[in-house]
């Protein structure tokens, strides 16, 4: 067989990771290289080991458990839920709402007698018990006595399902210290396995935890040293090391820090298993890691201390699709340092999240192949490679399934020039056969460590191996014919029509007939070179940014545009004077072109925001801070909303309202900006753009792209200044509707300056701040909190309108968890953003950084400074900070930074906190970590908030698949990306209004808004697609009613009827003084369809309210007028798998 040279295996695994799956999948069943005769041999011995196995005495309690409690029924997801997160729930109260969650609904009963095994149904029994104890909620004496019996049994019920998942643990576990481990293990051991402990953990967040991991390492390899008695690697125990558990930062991005103190850890454990005579394997880790992790292993491997010792090993994954070039490279790394090292082929661990990973990313295709057999395909070639190789390479095939263990030993010549593995608990049966009749040898597998370390590698093999299509399920399944179990994968797939599942979307296809934005993935060596070489001529260059009219343009001032990381010079701008506003009003035309016409314009100017990513990711990171893992998220967000709004253009009913004033904030120059004019113009109005003052260099580049497309110059024109321009703006009576990002203050201040000049009815679209908070019960995985709250609020130096501002912690897990997250704040690098390495870059200007320095004093005065990170000097910088408060109420404005607030609340206090967030008026964004689906939901229908993010980060909301916007004090929809946003562009007919003399009352008014109205109208829902692993769900609910003042009675009627029939509430009140709209209360707006003067004076009344910001509308109404846009996205992955995708895919 074939072995690529060094230097090609290398460029594979360094720049191919997608490598074309149709294409390697054929060349890996000719490299397998089985006729049809040895196909058919090996099939056949396949399902004799599968009757064998069948008819031995039992199969294992984990197979029967699988089998009974797939992943295909809601009780195998239940289970797997409850074993992650139980262990760790600290607090009594919680641990009952858990269980009660996930076993109440669940039908254990029909478990019951199904399966084989006393154990299992033994189980099932007491879940179905449990289930029926907790499931009673009669009311009545009965509901009474039932109560009473739930609280004395809870404390059994927390005791019998803590002892039911500890028991699970034990059969995965071989014991929770090493030294129990290898006591366990003797009496296997006697019979002829031997053992590699794997000691079990997380990766480390922190450098305390990657200390603590180095140590439990080292004192795992010297006890095992007592029983390595052979002096032969093959025959002496091992053991298996993470590297992501010995850098609390091993990624790419720190590819230096990961050189200069990974490899000296890894090198000293090594030194320790050579001196021990153990084999030591180095774990194998998702796909984006890989070559780093080949050249942590080639720099440990050079040391000459290790010279003679053949027991290093590596782990490869035969579901990535560059597992041959990596076994390739390792030998001719073997070769050049004259080594003889292990390899242990696996399947593969992560696949679900490799696949969600790629999604996310918008890239082309996948690092690991997409069907199952395919991935069998890879195993067994490159088993064959392996085969081929030992005189550098010793073998280790880790496989549960007979059809793989049946083509290695017919692959195989010498018996003894390899060995099988299997994981502790599974696989016992195929296991004993293969050892007894052939003499081979097997190494078990085996985890060590505390219970609750288990459960995240538990869930894993519930994942692998719960799948229907799985052998482990399959096994135990007598409806399966043996030869079935065993079929050949390489004739499977040699059969199968697409190589590529179809059950599967790739990036570019996430959102069906609209191209997904183009994926940058900075792990990727080829990505970054490709990022770097378009950057690099724009990294010095002087840009120049002026008023882009239809007219001669007269300007202002020439001002320096300065980079906040840096103080350089960016570039200069030219603003605009009085005359280039007054200019751009009178030359601007709306957009006359059919719709077809306008969304393929705009589609052309997505297309060159992409081809121009290296001008624009050199703006991004020299005039707004961008760090490239932002600046790639901004131009992936300006490019879909120009395609989702041009794509929703044919759908428009009304024309466009006329001319459109967009006005947009520094935060995000590129995709904002971007949004709001390409919405306006695909309705086909014209647009007069004021991009943020700080930022004006990137919007003249996007604007010049814009017409570069196609779109007329007095469709599109900028107008780059301070407040001033705005403000000049959008007092102009021939402005007919403004989008506006930024703070509320200054959206109030619009609203008053339009009810003034423009037509009173002109529609405001306001995205406004808010005072975001996020909520971690004791269910919460605490490594994915901490990583989530970091993200929140620490990325974009917290300068994002989703940013987290609030952290609520329950009091249980509150100093754990901060622990951890000040230890992972520790490892953030502050600096330029244009280095890949910097995770946190400056605030925006000097204005901003002195604002939120004094808060930081006066907070650090009080002493409720909790950790406070170093700001590097020079530029306008802010470090991270965590501040104590008692609640979100003792915040009295959004610090608009990198500053993180924390508050703690007790198990019983979740409604208690939800108030409070409702409490402060604003409704932007809320995160929720929690394992327990029932507080999701009650916590979901009591928030008043526009996006509401579960066990995820609650920020970088993607177009079309989360529609972003608040409510009340944090804008007045309808949300940006989402269905209903285009038609505030457009211009709905005013029906004719009747004239009467009825008047109502302001009393009567106010008792008709007091209604309850909670079951006036159902909710509807809209799933929005998205990538695997995770659920977005649009709802629409309704408004506060909307006031209806026609100006007649029968006017009012037709109005409130317009508005009942979107879904909405409504009250008449024809006649009610207009004045009356500035002191009620309980409302979201007005609608009056009769004269200008009429329409000024209301619209006067209702901009002269405290609080959010209410429409006067002067038109039918639209469903963004009636109704609420509320969306939840939940990352079901969080667990730790995506069962929902291993269901489809088996399905296919």
């Amino acid at each position: 067989m074939a072995v690529l040279s060094s230097q090609t295996s290398w460029q594979i695994i360094d720049r191919q990771s997608l490598r074309d799956e149709a294409a390697l999948v054929k060349s890996l069943i000719a490299e397998a290289g089985l006729d049809a005769g040895q196909r058919a041999r090996i099939t056949a011995a396949g399902a004799d080991l599968v009757r064998r196995i069948r008819a031995s005495v039992k199969p294992g309690l984990m197979e029967v458990f699988l089998a009974e409690y797939g992943l295909s029924t809601d009780e195998g997801i239940a289970l797997m839920c409850l074993a992650e997160a139980l262990l760790r729930v600290p607090d009594a109260e919680t641990m009952d709402a858990l269980i009660e969650d996930k076993i109440a609904p669940s039908n254990w009963g029909k478990h019951l007698g199904q399966s084989a095994s006393s154990l299992v149904n033994a189980s099932t029994w007491a879940l179905m018990l449990t289930g029926k104890v907790l499931e009673e909620r009669e009311p009545g004496v009965v509901g009474h006595l039932k109560a009473a019996v739930k609280r004395l049994g809870e404390p059994v019920i927390r005791t019998a399902v803590s002892r039911a998942m500890k028991e699970m643990g034990r059969n995965f576990v071989l014991g929770e210290t090493i030294d129990l481990a290898m006591k366990r293990a003797r009496e296997l051991e006697a019979k002829g396995y031997t053992y590699s402990y794997d000691m079990l953990g997380e990766a480390a967040r922190t450098e305390a935890d990657a200390r603590r991991y180095h140590l439990s390492y080292s004192k795992a390899i010297t006890a095992i040293a007592a029983a390595a008695t052979t002096g032969d690697i093959r025959t002496n125990p091992g053991i298996s090391v993470k590297l992501s558990a010995l850098h609390p930062r091993y990624e790419v991005a720190k590819r230096q820090r990961v050189m200069d103190e990974l490899v000296p850890r890894v090198r000293a454990l090594a030194g320790l298993a050579k001196a021990a005579g153990l084999g030591f394997n180095i774990d194998a880790e998702e796909a984006d890691r890989l070559a780093l992790s080949l050249e942590v292993i080639e720099a440990v491997l050079s040391d000459t201390a290790l010279k003679g010792w053949d027991g290093f090993g590596v782990v490869v994954q035969a579901y990535g699709r560059r597992a041959g070039a990596t076994i390739d490279w390792l030998y001719a790394l073997a070769q050049k340092l004259d080594r003889k090292i292990m390899v242990r082929l696996v399947k593969g661990a992560y696949w679900d999240a490799e696949v969600k990973r790629a999604q996310v990313m918008g890239l082309e295709s996948f690092p690991v192949f997409t069907r199952k057999q395919a991935t069998d395909v890879s195993y067994i070639a490159n088993a064959k490679k392996l085969l081929g190789l030992t005189d550098r390479i010793y073998p280790q095939f880790a496989t549960h399934n007979a059809h793989t263990v049946a083509a290695i030993m017919d692959m195989a010549s010498d018996k003894k020039a390899f060995e099988f593995q299997r994981l502790h608990g599974m696989g016992e049966r195929l296991h004993d056969i293969v050892l007894t009749d052939n003499g081979t040898r097997c190494r078990i597998y085996a985890p060590v460590g505390a219970h609750r370390d288990l459960l995240a590698y538990l869930v894993r093999r519930l994942l692998e191996n719960g799948a229907n299509s799985s052998f482990v399920n399959q096994i135990v399944n007598e409806d399966v014919a043996p030869e079935t179990v065993a079929a050949c994968p390489l004739t499977a797939m040699e059969a199968t029509a697409a190589t590529a599942n179809p059950a599967i979307a790739t990036g570019p296809a996430l959102f069906g007939t609209r191209q997904n934005s183009k994926g940058f993935d900075l792990t990727d060596s080829g990505d970054l070179e490709a990022i770097e070489a378009a950057r690099a001529p724009h990294m010095d260059k002087l840009f120049e940014a002026s008023p882009l009219i239809a007219g001669a343009k007269a300007g202002a001032e020439r001002l320096e545009v300065k980079n906040p990381a840096t103080g350089a010079l960016v570039g200069h701008v030219l603003t605009a004077g009085a005359p280039d506003v007054d200019t751009a009003l009178r030359l601007a035309e709306p957009w006359a072109a059919a719709a077809a016409e306008r969304a393929t314009v705009l589609h052309r100017a997505a297309d060159l925001y992409e081809a121009n990513f290296g001008a624009i990711f050199a703006l991004l990171a020299r005039e707004a801070g961008k760090t490239a893992a932002d600046a790639v998220a901004e131009l992936r967000e300006a490019v879909d909303f120009l395609r989702y709004y041009a794509d929703g253009a044919a759908g428009l009913a009304n024309p466009a309202r006329g001319i459109f004033a967009c006005i947009s904030p520094w935060n995000f120059p590129l995709a904002i900006f971007s949004g709001q004019i390409g919405a306006a113009l695909a309705a086909g109005n014209a647009v007069v753009a004021k991009p943020a003052e700080q930022t004006p260099l990137i919007a003249h580049l996007a604007v010049t792209l814009l017409h570069q497309a196609g779109v007329p110059a007095s469709a599109l024109q900028l107008l780059p200044g301070d407040g001033r321009v705005g403000a000049a703006i959008t007092r102009d009576p021939r402005v007919s509707g403004v989008a506006f990002t930024g703070s509320t203050e200054v959206a109030l201040l619009i609203r008053a300056a339009m009810a003034e000049n423009a037509d009173p009815t002109a529609p405001l679209i306001a995205e406004t701040g808010g005072l975001n908070a996020m909520m971690v019960d004791s269910t919460a995985l605490p490594e994915q909190a901490v990583r989530d709250v970091l993200a929140s609020s620490f990325q974009s130096a917290g300068q994002r309108c989703s940013a987290l501002r609030c952290l609520y912690l329950q009091e249980d897990v509150a100093d754990h968890t901060l622990e951890m997250l000040y230890g992972a704040m520790d490892e953030l690098a502050l600096g330029d953003p244009a280095n890949l390495f910097t995770d946190v870059g400056p605030v925006i200007d000097e204005e901003a950084r002195q604002g939120i320095a004094d808060y930081v004093a006066a907070a650090r005065a009080e002493g409720r400074v909790l950790k406070e990170m170093t700001a590097p000097r020079g530029g306008t910088f802010i470090a991270p900070t965590v501040i104590r408060v008692k609640g979100i109420a003792d915040m009295a404005r959004e610090i608009f930074g990198p500053v993180l607030h924390v508050a703690t609340f007790k198990a019983g206090e979740i409604n208690k906190v939800v108030a409070a967030v409702n409490a402060t008026g604003y409704g932007l964004t809320f995160g929720l970590h929690t394992r327990i689906d029932d507080r999701v939901q009650v916590v979901v229908d009591a928030l008043q908030v526009g996006n509401t993010y579960v066990n995820r980060n609650q920020i970088g909301a993607v177009v079309g698949s989360q529609p972003f916007g608040g409510e009340g004090l944090s804008g007045t929809g309808p949300k940006a990306g989402g269905p209903e946003y285009l038609v505030r562009f457009t211009k709905a007919p005013t029906p004719a209004a009747g004239a009467d003399d009825r008047e109502t009352s302001e009393s009567d008014t106010a008792t008709a808004l007091q209604l309850d109205r909670a079951t006036a109208h159902p909710e509807r829902a809209l799933v929005l697609p998205g990538p695997t692993g995770e659920s977005n769900k649009l709802t629409f609910v309704p408004r506060a009613p909307i006031l209806c003042l026609g100006p007649s009675a029968a006017t009012a009627l037709a109005q409130a009827e317009a508005v009942r029939a979107l879904g909405g509430h409504a009250v008449e009140a024809p006649g009610l003084a207009p004045a009356a709209l500035t002191r009620l209360n309980g409302f979201s707006g007005a609608i009056w369809w009769g004269d200008a003067e009429g329409a000024r004076t209301r619209a006067r009344a209702l901009a002269a309210r405290k609080g959010p910001i209410l429409p006067l509308i002067g038109t039918k109404p639209d469903a963004g007028h009636a109704l609420l846009e509320r969306h939840v996205c939940i990352d079901t992955t969080a667990s730790g798998g995506n069962a929902q995708l291993l269901a489809e895919v088996s399905g296919s």
